[in-house]
């Protein structure tokens, strides 16, 4: 199965982008007559065949349409400070998009070490990972963000910070349900301040540990999304 994100889609008949028509023909080498499947990134799902095989403009007909592809009865909202090697940060991106994450936000801390991170390439690895693994809905991107003004405008039901702090945390399996929508906070590698952990606490975030291994950013981050699905599963 092939599939394109075209978030402009309307009507029963589509040309794909230059870049993705390129792909479609000259790298897929995709004829007339081949069907493939357009995803809009809010959900939508259509298959299509291909009408005019032009690697400068490839024309599909939609065959069928869904709404709603692969939605879940939950959502993800994850706050996570941008490691120092900015690699490390793509592929934790990549893999929490191929799991299931409705919402990325970088989050610009007291001990962080990378304060900018370049929006336009992390929302490729995004769509990228999108596509790869088949989904419809493409997670929203909310690019750095200072940490104060997370606490202070989060808005789901259901928020945590994770931290290595002293002070008691929760398992997340003991404070979430299956079904709530969640925001959850990762540190640098440095951690969260105790400033900040007392802040976020105060706001009302529930502090958890997600293991006892003490765990790199990157990899907390895609511990942290597994295991809500983990949940919204048993």
């Amino acid at each position: 199965m092939h599939l394109f994100y075209t978030p402009d889609i309307q009507g029963d008949a589509y040309t794909l982008s230059a870049d993705e028509s390129k792909h479609c023909v000259r790298v897929l080498r995709l004829a007339e007559g081949a069907e493939v499947v357009l995803v809009d990134g809010a959900g939508g799902w259509y298959r299509c065949t291909i009408d005019r095989a032009d690697a400068k403009g490839c024309r599909v007909r939609v065959l069928e349409k869904q709404a709603g592809y692969g939605k879940r009865p939950f959502r993800l909202h994850l706050a996570v400070a941008p490691t120092k090697n900015s690699d490390r940060t793509e592929w934790m991106l990549e893999k929490c998009t191929e799991i299931g994450t409705d919402r990325f936000t970088l989050l610009r801390t007291a001990r962080s070490e990378r304060k900018t991170v370049n929006d336009e390439r992390l929302e490729k690895v995004i769509i990228a990972a999108m596509k790869q693994s088949l989904k419809a809905y493409k997670p929203e991107w909310n690019g750095m963000t200072d940490f104060r003004e997370i606490v202070r405008k989060g808005s789901e039901p259901r928020k945590f910070i994770a931290h290595c702090g002293e002070g008691e945390k929760a398992r997340l399996e003991e404070v979430y349900a299956p079904g709530e929508d969640a925001l959850i906070l990762i540190g640098p590698e440095g951690d969260f301040s105790p400033e900040e952990i007392a802040l976020a606490t105060e706001a009302g975030f529930i502090p958890i540990t997600l293991g006892e291994s003490r765990l790199r950013t990157e990899t907390a981050g895609i511990v942290a999304c597994h295991s809500i699905h983990f949940l919204n599963k048993r």
